[in-house]
């Protein structure tokens, strides 16, 4: 599929000819977001129901706490999941999915089972690659 970019910036074809011009940079970003390896792996942890933080951790192996809590504060301001705060002692504090970050679910969860089904193959492209 050829795709060519007309006088405005926005593609005349393809899969971004739908998206008015002045919306991709803003789209740009929110790909960025959902599409970071820990913002994946939360939204996949998190759809059974809500979480605490340490096992947010627990379940995420190789994310540190600087990025878990970054990729949690992301994700709130993006509207995908909720931080629920409960007067408690000691102080407790769950993270859920919200509805928009449910309908992300889906697409999170197939991208990671692909790559989990591809591992292989995959690793065997890159030891080719860097024998080259």
């Amino acid at each position: 599929m050829e795709v060519t970019s007309s006088s405005g910036g926005a593609a005349a074809v393809g899969p971004c000819a739908a998206i008015p011009a002045e919306h991709m940079a803003f789209i740009r970003t929110v790909l960025d977001r959902v599409g970071d390896k820990w913002s994946l792996l939360v939204i996949a942890v998190v759809e059974p129901g809500p979480l605490r933080y340490t096992d947010l951790q627990r379940q995420i192996p190789g994310i540190s706490q600087r990025m878990l809590t970054l990729t949690l504060r992301q994700l709130q301001e993006d509207g995908l999941i909720t931080r629920t705060a409960y007067a408690e002692v000691p102080p407790r504090v769950e993270y859920a999915l919200t509805p928009l970050g449910r309908g992300l679910h889906e697409i999170a969860s197939s991208l990671l089972g692909w790559a989990a089904d591809h591992h292989d193959e995959i690793r065997e492209h890159r030891a080719r690659a860097a024998a080259r």
